[in-house]
């Protein structure tokens, strides 16, 4: 199979096999009108299987929720056909507005308005807690 290179864009690389829909999704890459390639199983020396995104426009992406969606992820911006950047996206310490708190006593649950925000509480685990009930977010949890 031949993907074309891309002049202008980023490529999402090292995503964990089977979840490069999900991120497709999180980042509403069916929105875009530009060309967007996602390529599942690929082959990887490092991990054996992998998915990779390739969108042909450069785009506002959000860290955080990248580091926390896949924190082994790569992304690289390409401009005139070369990779000026290449980032490694981490856990961040806050994360808002991108976890929900499913804690049906939380204040979040009663105050719509409310943004869910939650805390890095275990790094080594990824365990993140709601900042206003220390509830533990679920990974399915994400808004």
């Amino acid at each position: 199979m031949i993907i074309g290179s891309i002049v202008n864009g980023v490529v999402i690389d090292h995503i964990p096999a089977g979840r490069g829909m999900e991120l497709y999704h999180y980042l509403k890459l069916d929105r875009m009108e530009c060309q967007v390639a996602l390529i599942k199983n690929a082959h990887s020396r490092k991990h054996g299987k992998k998915d990779i995104l390739k969108v042909n426009e450069v785009i506002e992406l959000d860290f955080d929720m990248l580091g926390y969606i896949a924190p082994q992820i790569t992304v690289d911006i390409i401009r005139d056909s070369v990779r000026i950047e290449k980032i490694h996206p981490e856990l961040p310490e806050r994360i808002a507005g991108v976890i929900r708190c499913r804690n049906p006593r939380c204040i979040t649950s009663s105050e719509q308005e409310l943004r869910h925000e939650f805390r890095l509480a275990d790094r080594e685990n990824g365990i993140y807690r709601c900042i206003y009930c220390d509830t533990k977010a679920e990974k399915q949890s994400v808004i």
